[in-house]
């Protein structure tokens, strides 16, 4: 059985549709990265999987029992409270030390236990939010452009992070992505989205599809584009649509 089955949806802020009859289906064990210009609805099909936001229409089936970890864009912590990484990998589930330390190890950042949140740099922090995501062994992973904020390296070592997790543990991943240079590397199946699913396939599949060109561009050769953007917010129908395109490197 799929782990996650999307049929038909869509989803509305009062006239505006920002889905229209979208499909995706998740199998185990693959990951499958999304991405769309700001304002695609992204954001909001991630929402309306994690049961975040009511679909308009459609429907969204879950594998009974499935166990998602969520690791979101970004999140703020006062910079004043005095907080230490294994509390806040405890704050709304009481698990074993061990069982934290185990989680940490996983994202990649052993040693990390004791260090207050507000001394990690912005990699580090991603890698806690990481390990919170999978202390409870999740089925599946969602990532909602979890590297905003990171600078290259930093971005192509944590999605090297989430291979490797995908390899150690089985589990699943979706996310969304901006930065296209890695899904060719990180992804086994693409979905383009622009409010409805423009294509999907594998990377070079997608990456030569006239519709995905269309949002894109060639790159060069051909290639996947890196696409960055200054900002998101919690809809993706809020965004602006500036945004500028790179040659991947």
């Amino acid at each position: 059985m799929s782990l996650i089955s999307v049929k038909n949806l869509s989803v509305a802020y009062g006239a505006h549709t920002v889905l229209h009859n979208v499909a995706l289906v998740l199998e185990p064990g693959e990951i499958v990265t999304i991405v769309g210009p700001n304002g695609s609805g992204k954001t909001s099909l991630l929402r309306a999987i994690i049961g975040a936001s009511e679909p308009t229409s459609g429907t969204i089936t879950l594998k009974p029992g499935l166990k998602i970890g969520y690791v979101p864009q970004k999140l703020h912590i006062d910079p004043t409270l005095p907080i230490t990484v294994e509390r806040f990998m405890r704050l709304t589930d009481r698990v074993p030390r061990e069982a934290c330390r185990s989680a940490l190890e996983a994202a990649g950042v052993p040693d990390l236990l004791h260090r207050q949140m507000s001394q990690l740099s912005g990699g580090q922090f991603q890698r806690v939010l990481l390990a919170r995501a999978l202390i409870n062994h999740p089925d599946v992973l969602l990532l909602d452009e979890a590297t905003q904020g990171l600078d290259q390296p930093g971005s192509a070592a944590f999605y090297r992070q989430i291979e490797d997790v995908r390899r150690d543990t089985g589990c699943a991943v979706l996310m969304i992505s901006h930065e296209l240079h890695v899904v060719m590397s990180a992804s086994d199946r693409v979905i383009c989205l622009n409010g409805h699913v423009c294509c999907e396939g594998a990377p070079a599949v997608v990456a030569s599809a006239p519709e995905y060109r269309a949002l894109f561009g060639t790159g060069t050769g051909g290639a996947l584009a890196l696409y960055r953007h200054d900002h998101d917010h919690d809809h993706d129908h809020d965004h602006h649509h500036d945004h500028s395109h790179k040659a991947a490197e």
